[in-house]
């Protein structure tokens, strides 16, 4: 048996739930400490979860953390990433990882220098719905990916989060705060980006919070929050991408995809299950059956109904990569990756120049339904 790898957080704020209430689903892995500069947060953390409240300094230090999970906020991400890899712990990171391919470079010079790792949410394209469509693609149903679309849009998060006003600051914003989980998919679906193009507006140059306890404050935006993007695939392909907080509603697919031999509709990326749908040719569209997966499974009640949630299985991937010795799924070259495409439409933006790609990346190992199960830790 594996041996367990000590996990330590800082940042306990909302998404740390999530971490902390899903780690047990897995093996490899064990909770055992977290840290916030509001120590308060830290201890009502801890005592949710049963485990250590400590300083960020103490928990660097902390003999038995392997790998500390950085759920700051992104403005942050990389300096406390900085100071995990100095401390010599591995770091996973939520997204996006670094605000910057320049950020993120340095990490991974600061990684290799001390033969440590480096993972980065998102892990929903490794849910059982995503990893139908990658199986779909590799066996070559759909045939070679040719073109897709892709639409994230919404009113923004100050009508529903207590604390929205980083959302709204530079570091967020759809593309950067949304764009990770569909440009993540996109890239495990069809590989690497060779450039993007974009245009991107701030319609609104300040905004109302409507959610508790802050409702009737208003707060500036200063980074766009409607971005209309473009993507040209090194494989030939191109895919639009358009991410707004500034859509009431609209009637698109989260994500579609364009083969030679057919089209899939794959379901929101911002979550690991859900429904997906093909044609053949010009077949009328099918829903597929499910899909024996074990992150396909619904397992938690949302607003919508049960929903699949397996958040921290990229976590997990990666610490029992380290101890099998093998590349971990939510890798650093993907984020990086995917970070770079990201910046680069917000660039493209502001310059209204096509923008290079300076980084590429291999797409992460498929992981099919045996692969999944040796993730889950075993009922008892």
């Amino acid at each position: 048996m594996a041996k367990k790898l000590g996990i330590g957080v800082i940042g306990c704020g909302n998404i740390s739930k999530a971490y902390f209430s899903l780690a047990p689903l897995f093996r490899g892995i064990e909770m055992r400490a977290c840290a916030d500069i509001n120590m308060e947060a830290a201890k009502a953390r801890a005592k949710e979860f049963k485990l250590r409240a400590e300083t960020v300094d103490d928990l660097l230090k902390d003999d038995d953390i392997d790998i500390i999970v950085n759920l700051t906020i992104p403005a942050v991400h990389y300096e406390v990433s900085k100071q995990i890899l100095d401390a010599g712990k591995h770091v996973y990171s939520e997204k996006p990882f670094v605000l910057s391919v320049k950020e993120g470079l340095d990490l991974k010079k600061r990684a290799e220098k001390k033969g440590l790792r480096i993972g980065s949410a998102p892990d929903t394209f490794l849910g059982g719905a995503h990893q139908l469509v990658r199986n779909l693609i590799d066996t070559g149903s759909l045939g070679k990916i040719t073109s897709g679309t892709c639409h994230v849009m919404s009113h923004g998060m100050e009508h529903w989060h207590p604390n929205p006003d980083f959302f709204f600051l530079p570091g967020a914003g759809p593309v950067l705060d949304i764009g990770p989980y569909y440009i993540t998919n996109l890239i495990q679906l069809i590989g690497p980006v060779s450039r993007v193009a974009a245009f991107a507006s701030i319609p609104a140059k300040e905004r109302t919070i409507s959610s508790r306890p802050r409702a009737g404050e208003k707060i500036p935006v200063a980074t766009p929050t409607t971005i209309h993007g473009l993507m040209e695939f090194e494989n030939g392909a191109v895919v639009t991408l358009n991410t707004s907080w500034d859509v009431w509603s609209h009637g698109h697919a989260p994500m579609e995809l364009y083969g030679e031999a057919g089209t899939v509709f794959v379901p929101d990326p911002n979550f690991f299950g859900g429904e997906v749908r093909l044609t053949e040719a010009a077949k009328p569209v099918k829903k597929l059956p499910k899909w024996k997966h074990p992150f396909g499974v619904a397992n938690e009640m949302h607003s919508h109904g049960m929903m699949a949630n397996y958040r921290t299985a990229g976590l997990a991937d990666m610490a029992l990569a380290i101890t099998e010795g093998r590349p971990h799924r939510c890798s650093m070259e993907l984020a990086l990756h995917a970070v770079d495409v990201m910046t680069g439409m917000l660039l493209s933006g502001e310059t209204g120049k096509f923008v290079a790609m300076q980084t590429s990346c291999e797409r992460p190992a498929a992981l099919g339904i045996k692969e999944a199960k040796a993730l889950l830790a075993k009922k008892k």
